[in-house]
């Protein structure tokens, strides 16, 4: 009979639990999200677990900060598309009078932040050994998958670290928080113009706790509940 009871118990334990873990997910808040601060020289696309979630909006000049909340999920795969702006025949840039430079920076509100432990690999580049005389680019192609969560960035180099000094940044970056975060490109900051970079964030950095809205689109979430209150205008 103890036996009999036990089993009982134990069933009745597992059903709740499946009943629990079964029930759906509740809708995202504002406050779920985390804000993702990102500089470029001179512009970017952003993707996050596969999803493209930010592009510059300024391909050139004058040099920005794009700030944009962003839904996280862990582990977090992040890709993103670095471009320094150059002639695609010579690498150069101002009618072919000068060699540009580029460089990239990245803060989550999680900390997740730019730094050496990023991959990177330069897909185009150029001028060709600085010839600015007879100025050419060289290139590879770049894979169609190169941002998806399970692509193979294993025999990629890490990224390179560059100073503020190397980099140069303009206004308003220093408006910006980017606290902790280091500025990346491949090795040659001046010569490689297109630089893909990943990373994968194992957790959040921060150690704080958070659900994942992964495949909500798929599922039906819990209603809010309504309370009594008028909703405000600016209310997700």
């Amino acid at each position: 009979m103890r036996v009999l009871t036990r089993t009982l118990s134990l069933g009745l334990v597992l059903i709740l639990c499946s009943t629990v873990i079964a029930q759906p997910p509740r809708k995202p808040r504002i406050e779920d999200t985390i804000r993702a601060n990102v500089y470029a020289d001179n512009a970017f696309k952003l993707y996050i677990n596969g999803e493209l979630v930010a592009v510059d909006s300024i391909p050139f000049v004058p040099h920005n900060v794009v700030s944009v909340d962003v839904l996280p999920a862990y582990p977090m795969t992040i890709a993103v598309m670095g471009i320094d702006n150059a002639n695609p025949r010579t690498g150069m840039e101002y009618a072919n009078t000068n060699i540009g430079d580029g460089g990239f920076i990245l803060k989550l509100g999680d900390g997740t932040v730019t730094n050496a432990t990023w991959k990177a690999k330069k897909f185009s580049w150029g001028p060709v050994d600085g010839d600015t005389k007879n100025p050419r680019s060289e290139s590879i192609p770049i894979p169609e998958d190169w941002y998806a969560v399970d692509f193979d960035d294993s025999k990629w180099p890490y990224a390179k670290e560059f100073t503020e000094e190397e980099i140069g940044p303009k206004s308003p970056f220093f408006e910006y928080d980017f606290k902790g975060a280091k500025f990346i490109w491949s090795d040659d900051v001046k010569l490689d113009n297109v630089v893909l970079f990943r990373t994968v964030v194992k957790s959040p950095p921060d150690g704080k706790d958070r659900p994942d809205f992964r495949g909500l689109t798929d599922l039906v979430p819990q209603s809010p509940q309504r309370g009594g209150g008028r909703r405000r205008p600016n209310d997700r």
